[in-house]
């Protein structure tokens, strides 16, 4: 995989250089909530353009159907990263079409456009290979080199992460390189103990994760909707909590699995329970309770770890050389249940080995609690590339780059 470094040594003055970035940021009526991933990219964005290039970013946003929706325009986006890079950044109103060409071809050397969200075109995420390949043709036309450095979206199969490489001189850009090197301290050279903490909604989307970490981890600890899958297996009363009943069998099997292999595998003790799911919008306070992961009233819902579940999570994480963190493990978008993925978060600041965030709701989550981001050892930009790669999956956008 060569890297942006190769590419300012060959020198790029007066080249169109694409770089895909992921500016899928968080919206409220308009307003980022999160900048994040735009930050993210700028390393990437500041070397080519202070060495000449005209550069051309593009990424998606959301979930648009192949076709234009204001909802999702890239255009807050664009603005942010004019107002991050000190400097004016044009912005297209289409992807391909003449809006596109005109950006691009007013661009000086050094200086930036954005080009609109790529969904916007059906051909972005299109299953037939022809079409993708027809929408990866157009997007070449814009540009002379291709950088890679969006690694949230390396784990699609999508025009301008997998196809387009191939029709342009392709390169990785820093915020890639830096992903893909945390990951291979995750895989491949582990130091010892390896505690990874799994939270988040649904164990149906961690299943996979879990199986492989299984042969590597030193300690897996539970937390979030999730858990209340394996604390079911284990015969617990869960009431109204977030179940996949129909997950217990696999559950079971990694519980026993975990245990054979000598994978210390921790689950809450204690939870915060309600009757009531809690009003994300208002934040109104909450009636709640705590009670042990044992005693979940029939009639009650689990939504956030308790001060002793807290409290060994803590414990588990502090003599840890590797930590890998993804997913809260409360509701933590309430500031009554945000109590245990804070006490997550400060558990990694206060741990002397590699500790990686996870990226998608878990990063979000440490910047919206007010952490120090620097204070990690690494924050992911993408949560679920990072996912599959643990996975042991290749990642079509990473291969792309490779090949």
């Amino acid at each position: 995989m060569k890297t942006i470094d190769e590419l300012l040594a060959e020198g790029v003055e007066g080249k169109r250089v694409f770089v895909r970035a992921d500016l899928n940021v968080p919206l409220a009526d308009g307003t980022i909530t999160d900048d994040g991933r735009i930050r993210a990219v700028l390393p990437t964005v500041k070397a080519l353009a202070d060495a000449g290039a005209k550069v051309v970013v593009a990424s998606h946003l959301g979930r648009p159907k192949g076709a234009p929706d204001p909802a999702f325009s890239l255009l807050p986006a664009a603005e942010r990263l004019g107002e991050l890079l000190g400097a004016p950044v044009a912005f297209a109103q289409d992807t391909v079409g003449p809006a596109a060409h005109e950006a691009v071809d007013g661009l000086q050397p050094g200086q930036v456009a954005v080009i609109e969200n790529l969904r916007f075109n059906a051909g972005e995420t299109s299953k037939d290979d022809t079409e993708r390949g027809e929408f990866a043709d157009r997007l070449a036309a814009l540009a002379d080199v291709y950088v890679g450095d969006g690694f949230g979206a390396v784990h699609r199969k999508h025009a301008s992460v997998y196809d387009l490489p191939a029709r342009l001189p392709r390169y990785a850009g820093y915020l890639i390189a830096t992903e893909v090197g945390v990951l291979k301290k995750l895989t491949e050279d582990v130091k010892r103990p390896y505690t990874v903490i799994l939270g988040g909604a649904k164990v149906s989307d961690k299943l996979a994760v879990i199986d492989e970490l299984l042969g590597k981890a030193d300690r897996l600890l539970i937390g979030g909707g999730m858990a209340y899958t394996f604390l079911k297996a284990k015969g617990y009363e869960v009431g109204i909590s977030l179940l996949q009943e129909d997950q217990i069998p696999v559950v079971t099997e990694y519980m026993e699995r975990a245990e054979k292999n000598g994978v210390e595998l921790v689950l809450p003790v204690d939870v915060l329970v309600a009757t009531d799911f809690p009003d994300l919008k208002t934040k109104a306070p909450a009636d709640f309770k705590t009670v042990d992961a044992d005693r979940i009233p029939a009639d009650m819902e689990g939504l956030d770890i308790g001060p002793k579940s807290r409290e060994l999570f803590a414990t588990k994480i502090a003599d840890a050389e590797t930590v890998f963190w993804n997913g809260p493990v409360g509701v933590a978008e309430h500031p009554d249940y945000a109590g245990g993925t804070s006490a997550v978060a400060r558990a990694l600041l206060n741990c002397d080995g590699f500790t990686v965030v996870g990226g998608g709701d878990s990063a979000a989550a440490v910047r919206n609690l007010g952490f120090d981001e620097n204070a990690f050892g690494h924050i992911s930009t993408g949560g679920g590339a990072s996912l599959e790669y643990l996975e042991g999956k290749t990642l079509p956008g990473l291969a792309a780059l490779e090949n």
